[in-house]
């Protein structure tokens, strides 16, 4: 795994998978791949499963995306809010996860 920082080792922790993809020295190129959209992304990009994960997204998130297993490329969690894993700070506000891709594309995923 490539991620480093705090995030990475949340992910470590609490992530149950193999991450096939994380943050490599050309990041742009690999949101452009997995077509994050600008609006959504963020300093941390993992591809986990056949998912494109941006930011730091909750596991309990990434545990309903790969559960689920919707119709979609992925999720996002656009900027670096405080309060989430690997971020610093308390939590100000709800975190609103977006979907990436399919027909659900930038509305919400999960709000927490």
């Amino acid at each position: 795994m490539l991620v480093t920082g705090k995030y990475a080792s949340y992910l470590r922790e609490n992530i149950d998978g193999k991450l096939t993809e994380t943050v490599p020295e050309d990041i742009v190129r690999i949101k452009e791949k997995y077509n994050v959209p600008e609006d959504l992304r963020s300093c941390h990009t993992l591809v986990l499963e056949d998912y494109v994960v941006e930011g730091h997204v909750p596991a309990q998130v990434i545990g309903k995306l790969l559960t689920e297993k919707p119709a979609i490329d992925g999720v996002a969690l656009p900027g670096m809010p405080a309060g989430t894993p690997g971020m610093g700070g308390t939590k100000q506000g709800p975190w609103t996860v977006y979907a990436i891709g399919g027909e659900q594309a930038q509305e919400t995923y999960v709000e927490l």
